[in-house]
């Protein structure tokens, strides 16, 4: 639950209400990550709560209602230095949509995988171009540059990975358009069956 150790972190300067917390965990992760939507961040903080991993007094005002001020508990610092010091796994695999949009394009054969590749790539350069700009805008801000950085590399090896998409699944494509031309069936291995065949 990531989300729930970085809402730990924040505290750990000092107690907070939740919408503080909403702007400084905006401040500081920066644009890589979105905005924190308040309604989860509340979610977040009653579970918090529930696991007494933070606890929350009520600081009366007397202009507006009375606001929740949340605080670090010991064992909420214990659960936070054991999840911070602990190397990430990757435990969701590689989910992009690119992948299944090389599937459709190999099927379709390599103009179509052509086109896709080439399109893919202009995305990319303007991806960099604009994370260029943004890692200038936030030279300052280390914690959002570190994520930039990552946002840059990330998109540099998808740049990589497009070359080796064109020279592996070239041969397939290919294949695949050579067998659809020849008997008018389409997909991988012309088992589709024609728009005719199954009218």
């Amino acid at each position: 639950m990531p989300l729930h150790h970085a809402v730990l972190a924040l505290l750990t300067r000092r107690p907070n209400h939740g919408y503080e917390l909403k702007a400084r965990f905006e401040e500081a992760i920066g644009p890589q990550w979105g905005g924190l939507n308040i309604g989860h961040l509340y979610q977040i903080l009653e579970r918090l709560v529930r696991d007494g991993y933070v606890s929350r007094s009520q600081v009366a005002q007397t202009d507006r209602p009375d606001k929740n001020l949340y605080t670090l508990t010991e064992a909420g610092e214990a659960e936070l230095r054991s999840w911070a010091t602990t190397a990430w796994v990757r435990v969701g695999g590689f989910r992009d949509e690119l992948f299944l949009k090389l599937l459709g394009a190999s099927a379709l054969g390599p103009q179509a995988l052509t086109t896709l590749i080439e399109a893919q790539r202009q995305t990319y350069l303007s991806e960099l171009a604009g994370l260029a700009r943004r890692r200038r805008a936030h030279a300052d801000e280390p914690l959002v540059a570190v994520l930039i950085d990552a946002a840059i590399a990330h998109t540099k090896a998808d740049l990589g990975l497009l070359d080796s998409a064109a020279q592996h699944l070239g041969p397939l494509a290919a294949a695949q358009g050579g067998a659809g031309e020849a008997d008018g069936q389409g997909g991988f291995g012309g088992t589709g069956g024609s728009r005719a065949e199954s009218a």
